[in-house]
């Protein structure tokens, strides 16, 4: 299986790994986006207000431009490792044994606005784009990927479970996928999505599919895996599960 986490808009710094190798990314079809999309975002760096404006940001996160201006020479990390926030701390890899980080290696991708895709375990540096980033001279980021990301999600053999939210879903369309809404439930039964919690419930989800010793390959499994790790999973559709929470 294949589960699709959303990035985060925050990121770790450093990293031991060598500098970014575009040709080292799993999904090595999606390279020459990846290298339009990576010179047109360093390139970009060389003028700050302009990155500031384009990338939606604060003078005082002048910093992030900086990352922008590193991206082929500051050291990488395991993307694993590289996206920090409310969703990655849920996911808790850092506690994982070596079997089960093995496993989330397999199982686990991260949609970016910069690589398409990227496996758990690809090394990449610190950087500064989202989803609804529009840069100077290339466009809206959905026009750049959606061919070529929905051609390469497409050809994946293992089921996917899809936990994108917001601009990332939109990206490419993943119609074979498993998509899961993240609600609540009043005392009548009825369900409403929710936002506050989103985040942590999908990152325990994806823990729980991501370090099973029994790989789960089909709705069912996935729902019974879940429910092993105290989650309340429910299918409301053919492809289309709903994680209810507290």
């Amino acid at each position: 299986m294949l589960v699709l986490l959303p990035p985060s808009e925050t990121k770790s710094d450093g990293g031991e790994g060598e500098p970014l190798d575009l040709g080292a990314l799993s999904f090595p079809e999606l390279t020459p986006v990846r290298l339009r999309l990576t010179e047109a975002l360093r390139t970009l760096a060389d003028d700050v207000p302009a990155s500031i404006a384009a990338l939606g940001l604060s003078e005082r996160q002048v910093d992030e431009v900086e990352r922008n201006a590193e991206l082929f020479t500051s050291p990488t990390r395991p993307a694993l490792e590289r996206y920090t926030g409310v969703l990655y701390d849920a996911l808790g890899a850092a506690g994982f044994t070596k079997a089960q980080r093995a496993r989330a290696g397999r199982r686990l991708a991260v949609a970016s606005a910069l690589f398409g895709v990227v496996r758990a375990e690809d090394p990449i540096p610190a950087y500064r784009l989202s989803g609804g980033s529009v840069l100077p001279g290339v466009g809206g980021l959905r026009g750049v990927w959606r061919a070529d990301l929905e051609k390469t999600l497409s050809t994946v053999d293992d089921l996917v479970v899809d936990l994108r939210s917001g601009a990332y879903a939109t990206l490419a369309d993943v119609p074979q996928a498993v998509t899961v809404r993240v609600v609540t439930e009043d005392a009548g039964g009825r369900r409403k999505s929710v936002s506050h919690f989103n985040k942590a419930a999908k990152g325990r989800l994806a823990a729980a599919l991501a370090v099973a010793p029994r790989e789960p390959g089909t709705v069912r499994t996935i729902i019974s895996t879940a429910r092993a790790a105290g989650l309340r999973v429910e299918k409301v559709g053919d492809r289309e599960l709903e994680l209810v929470i507290d």
